[in-house]
C-alpha cells in the first residue's frame, strides 16, 4: 500500500506542491502585512529634484551678470595629448 502512496505522490508533486506554496506565499504576506501596519505614503523627493533646489539656493545670493570668461575657464582644462610637440603660440 505505502509504494502505491508514494508512486501517487511522486507522480503528483507538482499538483501538490504548488497549492501548498500558494497557501503558505498568501498568509505570509497578508501576515507581513498585518505586523507592519498600512504603509504610511511619504513624499520623498528624487535626487534630480534635490540637486536641482540645491543649485537653486546656491545661485539665490550670486549675481548672475559676473561669470568667467572662456578663456578663463580653459586655462584650467587640461591640454590635449596631441598638443603637447606643438609650440604654443605667443
Amino acid at each position: 500500500m505505502w509504494p502505491v502512496v508514494w508512486t501517487a505522490m511522486r507522480a503528483y508533486a507538482p499538483y501538490i506542491t504548488f497549492p501548498v506554496a500558494f497557501v503558505v506565499g498568501a498568509v505570509g504576506y497578508h501576515l507581513e502585512w498585518f505586523i507592519r501596519g498600512t504603509p504610511t505614503p511619504r513624499e520623498e523627493r528624487s535626487i534630480l529634484e534635490l540637486r536641482e533646489e540645491r543649485k537653486l539656493q546656491e545661485q539665490v545670493g550670486m549675481d548672475s551678470t559676473q561669470v568667467l570668461s572662456l578663456k578663463e575657464k580653459l586655462e584650467f582644462a587640461p591640454k590635449a595629448a596631441l598638443n603637447r610637440n606643438r609650440p604654443e603660440k605667443t
